[in-house]
């Protein structure tokens, strides 16, 4: 008998949710194949079968919080349907002795009935049930092997416990007073007769909410905005697009051109490039850029690591792949982690203007927008319609000063119109 455990994820992480498993009891399973999925902070991550067998019983079920290290289900050595376990072949082994030795005196056929009635009190004790009707069924002290489930499998589900506590036992009076007093707030809505829907947030929205609210108490958070004439980026990407994906079988995206821009305004204001400790600052000499992505269960920022050491192409392929795996939520938590600085696309929605908020423990975090034509003046008689963008940058003020955080507004604003510039400086 094998024990299923959460192995250890990553220095950070202690718990995770069960978000669904792949295997029910009952299944075989082979070496190495996923036996279920479990829902961090960060990531999904599959967990897989350390050896072949029955998966003979699960402790914990969907939705589930459980921590690293604790046993979560169990697997039999057996080869599926015909050896799922040993009793069937012990049952049969049994049954063909009685059967020879039931002419040979009565004594002996009275042997095999206290067998038999041992084994079924021992699957009484073995009955397959879920955690929920585990519990449920011990406050209300009901025999699991007296419940009737409509489960292929014979499991007892928590709905089936409640089912039968209904139809044979009457009901308490004890529990009323507080089912009343636990949900006002339903009641209200349901008085009011307003339509609602309630979804459980999954733990990864929890989490980023957590940060979020955390961030803003932690940090004297400030932004500082400026604009960005595009004409000149967008004149080059166009001019450069074709050849470009037939070079690098990439396609050539304005993301390559800010990273490098913000590379650049790091390496001129490196404080931006920092966190705080303690009482100590930590400047950091490498330049891992955080690409922040919206996943099906929320915003995941995978980091673009020595950003200052890759080529365009190198950079727009490594943004493609993080942002699939993300949308598959197949990123791993070492591509999640370590980043010194963010950048965030509202753009892509369609966002005109933002303050984004700080990736903590980073201290800066800078806002594209979306590119709108705009009337711009040329000098004093003249004026343009050119592609403008809005940028905004969020900083932690207990570090970075104004004029610091202006400088490097400026200076990705002065690259990118010209962006020949990044040649040389990123």
């Amino acid at each position: 008998m094998a024990e299923i455990k959460v192995p250890e994820l990553a220095e950070s992480i202690s718990e995770g949710t069960i978000a669904q498993w792949l295997k029910q009891p009952g299944d075989y399973v082979e070496q190495g194949e996923f036996l279920l999925e479990l829902e961090t902070d960060k990531v999904n991550v599959e967990l897989t079968a350390e050896q072949s067998g029955v998966l003979q019983e699960v402790l914990k079920d969907s939705g589930d919080t459980v921590q690293v290290g604790e046993i979560i289900g169990t697997i039999s050595e057996g080869e599926g349907e015909g050896g799922k376990s040993t009793a069937p072949q012990a049952d049969a082994q049994e049954s063909a002795g009685a059967s020879e030795e039931k002419a040979a005196s009565s004594e002996k056929t009275a042997e095999p009935l206290e067998g038999a009635s041992d084994e079924a009190d021992t699957a009484k004790t073995r009955t397959i049930a879920s955690p929920a009707a585990r519990k449920l069924a011990r406050e209300k002290g009901i025999d699991l092997s007296e419940i009737p489930t409509g489960d292929p499998l014979g499991r007892v589900r928590k709905q089936d416990v409640e089912s039968y506590q209904k139809n044979e036992q009457p009901p308490k009076a004890q529990p009323e007073p507080k089912r009343a007093t636990q949900a006002p707030a339903a009641k209200q809505t349901e008085d009011a007769g307003k339509p609602v829907e309630r979804q459980r947030m999954s733990r990864r929205r929890q989490t980023i909410a957590k940060r979020l609210v955390e961030v803003q108490h932690t940090a004297a958070m400030l932004t500082t905005f400026n604009e960005v004439d595009m004409t000149a980026v967008m004149n080059l990407r166009k001019r450069r697009k074709d050849q470009f994906l037939e070079q690098h079988d990439v396609k050539l995206g304005f993301m390559s051109f800010f990273t490098k821009a913000v590379v650049a305004a790091l390496k001129k204001y490196p404080l931006l490039n920092a966190e705080i400790q303690g009482d100590e600052l930590v400047i950091k000499k490498f330049y891992d850029i955080g690409i922040a992505v919206a996943a099906p269960d929320g915003l995941v920022v995978p980091v673009v690591r020595d950003a200052d050491r890759k080529t365009f192409a190198d950079i727009e392929r490594d943004i493609g792949e993080l942002a699939k795996k993300a949308r598959n939520n197949k990123l791993s938590l070492n591509e999640l982690q370590g980043g010194s600085f963010t950048i965030t696309n509202g753009g892509t929605f369609g966002s005109l203007l933002s303050t984004p908020i700080l990736n903590s423990p980073q201290v800066g975090i800078l806002g594209m927008h979306k590119i709108q034509l705009r009337p711009v003046a040329i000098d004093e008689e003249r004026f343009e319609n050119r592609p403008m963008m809005y940028i905004a940058l969020s900083y932690d003020h207990r570090i970075v000063d104004g004029k610091e955080a202006v400088g490097f507004l400026v200076t990705i604003k002065n690259l990118l119109e010209d962006p020949e510039q990044l040649l040389l400086e990123g």
